[in-house]
């Protein structure tokens, strides 16, 4: 795997958890009102983000950037299946890019990560159609499949382990 996909990973996930970080707390508690009229299905998630305290936030994200820091080092030390897990996580990453402009659609206006998520889709393209090319489209969506449903799981213990911390 190439040393510039390996480091550009880790610098584009902290920017875009950076800001996140900076405003996710004070926008959800300017916007919960809103969100819960008007998606009231989710009320109970609207809830959970608007009492995330910055502190928990920032537990849980370092906890994500860890995880990731360790596959990186697995992958430079060639451990069995780490390109395989980096694969999954990057592409859990360009997921979540998407989400976020979808949330910016559907909230028709700016959400937390929305700024980072529009400069880094471009990147996150890039790196697909490198990481495309290598191990191919099949075992790309497998991956990403994977990827995806380890990042949901991960999310909640991030977030449990914020709260539990703090």
């Amino acid at each position: 795997m190439k040393a510039f996909l390996l480091f550009s990973f880790l610098l584009a996930f902290l920017i875009h958890e950076t800001e996140e970080i900076l405003v996710q707390h004070k926008w959800m508690l300017a916007h919960k009102d809103e969100l819960v009229m008007r998606f009231p299905r989710i009320k109970q998630v609207i809830h959970h983000l608007s009492t995330l305290h910055p502190k928990a936030f920032l537990i849980a994200v370092a906890e994500e950037s860890l995880m990731l820091l360790l596959i990186t080092v697995f992958v430079i030390i060639d451990v069995a299946y780490a390109k395989e897990m980096w694969t999954a996580v990057f592409m859990a990453f360009s997921i979540h890019l998407v989400v976020h402009l979808l949330q910016g659609i559907m909230v028709r206006g700016y959400v937390p990560g929305l700024i980072t998520s529009v400069i880094l889709l471009p990147y996150s393209f890039i790196c697909i159609h490198h990481i495309c090319n290598e191990i191919g489209f099949g075992a790309l969506t497998l991956l990403s499949i994977i990827g995806f449903l380890v990042m949901v799981v991960n999310l909640r213990f991030a977030h449990w382990l914020g709260i539990k911390c703090k």
